[in-house]
């Protein structure tokens, strides 16, 4: 801690070139903060995944119905439990921006397929007796300030007209419990309005016995509707929810293509700013070295001054990442799961940084240590 005043002193010379080294890496750790959030909550659907459940959809297209007779059918397979089937909405709530995902479900099949939903019995029972009731998950009733028994329009898009729902439950808790279950209400509702498609469904979700037999059952389900005028493809659901991600592209990809850019512009922004520094500094580390001072402790010094910037940018930048998220998940509420950094990501995004400040410094601070005082103080 001694030498700390003189490592102040030589980053507040130039107090500016200091402030937008900083906040280079302020940004870059600001952005790869978003990034990895954004890349956790694409993911998240498929680690929440139950390993018991199968989805089915159109082969053609998920947008592409399948007709209820199927149901039936699936039910015969050995190995199936349980069938369900959802349909997608798709309205708004009083402004088109207000958009979050709606479906029509079986209700008396839905809960014994997905036996994650937090709800409590009498929520559900509630639900169940109401053909407009509707159950929403935690962050989107938070999003709109909804709670039990609100009446709640929506304008259809899909299915034209004004519907009305009346809340009769929340799902409460993580995973498919709150943080990303839409917004549900009943099939029947849904058909009795609907003035076409009707007797048809958007997807249906399966429930197995035995998770070994996942593949066994997808193929003979994807068998039993071959050469069909509405054949199947049926996954796992965990590779159901990772196709949804990738409809939009490697996320991963996408993260680490942009990490490496960063790291490399990083790179070059700090060692030049760095290597400006030290030639601005050559008779001070002259005299450094004239009364004394080592070789290494000149090496070292040059080496802190690059690492302090990065470092303090760096967490700098994921602090505020952090604080941002929260207001992002409340925009993106039943779009995507809350918005979080793992602390993995944070450890990986500090080394990251620590490695730029110090491949940036090292070749400056060698220069610097292999300076000699009499060619230093030869120089005007």
């Amino acid at each position: 801690m001694k030498y700390f005043p003189i490592l102040l002193a030589n980053l507040s010379r130039k107090k500016i070139r200091t402030i937008l080294t900083l906040g280079s890496f302020v940004i870059a750790l600001l952005l790869f903060g978003v990034l990895a959030a954004v890349r956790t909550a694409f993911s998240q659907g498929a680690d929440i995944a139950s390993v018991d459940r199968l989805v089915v959809r159109n082969k053609t297209s998920i947008i592409q119905p399948l007709p209820l007779a199927y149901r039936d059918r699936m039910l015969r397979i050995q190995g199936v439990q349980e069938v369900t089937y959802l349909n997608w909405f798709g309205g708004v709530y009083q402004d088109e921006r207000n958009f979050f995902p709606q479906m029509a479900v079986d209700v008396p099949t839905y809960r014994k397929v997905i036996t994650d939903l937090a709800v409590t019995d009498a929520e559900w029972k509630a639900f169940e007796d109401d053909r407009q009731g509707a159950i929403v998950g935690e962050s989107i009733a938070k999003r709109f300030n909804w709670k039990i028994g609100d009446h709640i329009p929506i304008k259809g898009v899909i299915f034209q007209g004004p519907w009305e729902f009346n809340l009769r439950g929340i799902a409460k808790g993580s995973g498919n419990a709150g943080e990303i279950l839409p917004f549900l209400f009943h099939e029947e509702y849904l058909e009795e309005r609907r003035t076409f498609g009707k007797g048809t469904v958007g997807w249906y979700v399966v429930k197995i016995a035995n998770p070994t037999d996942s593949t066994r059952i997808s193929k003979q389900i994807d068998e039993e509707f071959s050469n069909s005028p509405f054949e199947t493809k049926s996954d796992s659901e965990k590779e159901f929810a990772a196709s949804w991600g990738k409809q939009l592209g490697n996320i991963k990809l996408i993260i680490m293509t942009i990490g490496a850019v960063v790291f490399l512009t990083l790179l070059l922004v700090t060692g030049n700013t760095m290597a400006t520094a030290i030639r601005e500094r050559i008779r001070e580390l002259a005299v450094f070295k004239a009364i004394g001072y080592s070789d290494k402790f000149v090496l070292w010094l040059v080496l802190a001054e690059g690492l302090t910037i990065a470092v303090l940018g760096g967490i700098v930048g994921l602090g505020l990442a952090l604080a941002l998220l929260p207001g992002m998940s409340r925009a993106l509420a039943g779009m995507l799961p809350p918005l979080a950094i793992h602390s993995s990501d944070i450890a990986l995004g500090v080394f990251f940084t620590f490695l730029a400040g110090l491949f940036a410094a090292v070749l400056p601070a060698m220069s610097a240590m292999r300076l000699r005082v009499v060619d230093a103080l030869r120089r005007v």
